[in-house]
């Protein structure tokens, strides 16, 4: 019986919610000064980095040609659902944390840690390769001589590890790591100068690169391709050299598909998408700053937007104008758009194209590492992790512990490591928290509003919930309530779950085969999500007025989960092998320290837990 209660008391540990304390959400001990142009500029300067001056030539040489344009298109509409979604959050939740906090108010506690957690493991690893890159960007105009000199000093030749040690990349991040411990102002006065110049630089690049323009590049055809690869392997002045059996026909029209807008189907279109869609990932960044922004229940949610909608027309100009100047099969993959200046005869213009990668991976590095240590702030909080991670500094107020300890980490890893295996536990993390602030939004909208919508529930509506409890079935698509109730919440939860079961099933049956049975599988799993989705639009929601609400609830947060899911589905198993020893140290962490430390644990009016009772009880005597 006594192993029984202490299974219930972890189960319920782990399943408590923190509660919305709606009279206390604007007080913080951090200190409020980011406008929503500075909002904005997190943004912005975060996802337009690698994206733009790496990503794009990439994609379009190995996976979609000239339709990159439509897989930006694809992966920015995605990404706009999921900005919806935090900016409703941003709206309700007004607080350091991101992904973490929103996850804990409506999920749960064990939920919340994981993605927090991961959410951290991200960011890390983010701040860390885009050090690398930008080192190797600066050390380009350099003609490699950082390389070249670490080589000759101290080669390393380990399995995982880098070539050499970036020291420069160690000392770019610490710099920035007390740029943004000085204090938030500050950093936002140079990210927003960086992020200018970054806009700046992708407009020239995109109205004089669309004076070059040259329909053509969007209709060859295979056998164009075939002469002219042919010609150019042959060309004595060539610089680079080409084996021209490499383009011999086959069925499939060769080695870069078979030309015009598609040249690689579908299938390349949808590729080319789930990589675009990481050249977007950063504008989660502005949730972080919830008690740092001025009135952040307005500033968040237009700051999401708006940089959401520059980033997209910027990839949109970036992607079109770059295939239109250079045949995709010509294209760069480490660095396209110096190649295709120099493809039109445009030499000069490769320097303005090198001071614009170098402001646009200072604003993603600024970008990355900013959301970190509010994320480590929020957690320690909240009894999560450890409690001096959470030490404010009176001076500058800032996270100054979390920040030192999470810039050091990150320094760490891009002096040592080779980062391209572990790139793809970003996507594992990021997508995780945008499926859970879906969902998030989705249960909150549903759930009853004890201030709002139980003072308004007339007593004629309770007897109509009694009564429809006998009828289950009815009540799935009839409720007849105005508001939500504790029944009709349970209905959206279980909804939820169904949807996310029958969606990892339906990706599944799909990434596993073509055979009947997988599509029998994939169809049965869509029916099933339909269904769901019916049942949940007949349910009533909640009548709280918010300065931001999703629209088309609850068609917008299923459509992102089902995607996000889908997108987790593909990725390979050697990430999730990495993403699961990560998780081991979270839980030993969890289970060893935050189940019995949690804010949420030591509540007046709580039932301490049973795990360790004295320990707890002393704690709690010392709060």
């Amino acid at each position: 019986m006594s192993s029984y209660s202490n299974c219930m008391d972890v189960l319920k540990a782990m399943t408590r919610k923190k509660p919305l304390d709606e009279d206390n959400m604007e007080n913080s001990k951090l200190d409020r000064v980011l406008t929503v142009f500075d909002l904005t500029a997190l943004g912005v300067g975060s996802t337009l980095g690698a994206g733009v001056y790496v990503l794009t030539g990439a994609v379009a040489k190995d996976n979609t040609g000239p339709s990159v344009v439509l897989a930006f298109m694809i992966a920015a509409l995605t990404s706009i659902l999921a900005g919806l979604c935090y900016a409703e959050f941003g709206a309700r939740v007004p607080k350091a944390g991101s992904g973490y906090v929103y996850s804990y108010v409506t999920v749960g506690e064990l939920t919340a840690f994981v993605i927090g957690w991961n959410l951290i493991l991200s960011y890390v690893i983010g701040a860390a390769s885009v050090a690398r890159a930008w080192t190797a960007n600066f050390d380009a105009l350099l003609n490699k001589t950082i390389e070249k000199t670490m080589l000759e000093c101290c080669e390393m030749d380990v399995p995982g590890l880098s070539n050499y040690p970036d020291i420069f990349a160690f000392g770019i991040v610490m710099l920035l790591t007390l740029l943004i411990a000085f204090g938030v102002k500050e950093f936002a006065i140079v990210n927003k100068i960086f992020t200018c110049l970054n806009v700046v630089v992708i407009l020239f690049v995109v109205i004089l690169g669309y004076t070059t323009a040259d329909l053509h590049n969007w209709q060859w055809t295979p056998q164009e391709i075939d002469e002219y690869m042919f010609n150019l392997s042959r060309a004595d002045n060539s610089t680079v050299v080409y084996n021209a059996s490499n383009f011999n026909h086959t069925e499939n029209g060769g080695p870069y598909g078979m030309g015009g807008f598609f040249p690689y189907g579908v299938t390349g279109l949808l590729s080319g998408t789930a990589t675009c869609f990481y050249a977007f990932v950063g504008f989660d960044c502005i949730a972080t700053t919830g008690e740092e922004a001025i009135n952040p229940q307005k500033s968040i949610p237009l700051g999401i937007v708006i940089s959401l909608v520059i980033c997209c027309i910027a990839y949109l100009g970036i992607s079109s104008a770059l295939t239109l100047m250079q045949p995709y099969f010509l294209l760069d993959k480490d660095a396209p758009l110096p190649y295709a200046f120099t493809y039109v005869g445009l030499d000069w213009a490769t320097y303005p194209v090198s001071v614009g990668a170098i402001c646009a991976l200072s604003t993603s590095l600024l970008g990355a590492m900013f959301p970190m240590p509010r994320i480590i702030y929020a957690m320690a909080m909240d009894g999560l992790l450890f409690k001096f991670l959470a030490k404010v500094d009176d001076r500058t107020k800032t996270p100054l512990v979390a920040t030192i300890i999470s810039g050091a980490g990150a320094g760490v890893m891009a002096v040592l490591f080779d980062l391209k295996a572990l790139v793809d536990l970003m996507s594992i993390g990021t997508l995780a928290a945008y499926t859970l602030v879906a969902a998030s939004v989705l249960l909150l909208r549903y759930q009853p509003d004890f201030r709002a919508d139980y003072a308004a529930t007339s007593k004629a509506e309770m007897d109509a919930t009694a009564e429809s409890s006998t009828n289950m079935l009815v009540n799935l698509v009839n409720p007849k309530l105005s508001v939500p109730t504790n029944a009709s919440s349970s209905i959206v939860n279980w909804c939820c779950a169904i949807i996310t079961l029958s969606t990892c099933a339906a990706s599944i049956a799909l990434r596993t085969g073509q055979e009947w049975i997988h599509i029998v599988i994939a169809c049965v799993g869509l029916v099933v999500i339909i269904g769901a989705t019916i049942v949940i639009s007949c349910q009533p929601q909640s009548t709280k007025v918010l300065s931001f609400s999703v629209p088309l609830v609850p068609l917008v947060p299923i459509l992102n989960m089902a995607i996000n899911i889908g997108l987790m589905i593909q990725l390979n198993a050697a990430t999730w092998y990495k993403m699961a020893i990560w998780m081991v140290i979270g839980f030993l962490i969890y289970f060893c320290y935050g189940i019995r430390h949690s804010v949420e644990a030591l509540e007046p009016g709580q039932e301490m837990m049973k795990l360790d009772q004295r320990d707890d009880h002393t704690d709690a005597d010392k709060a």
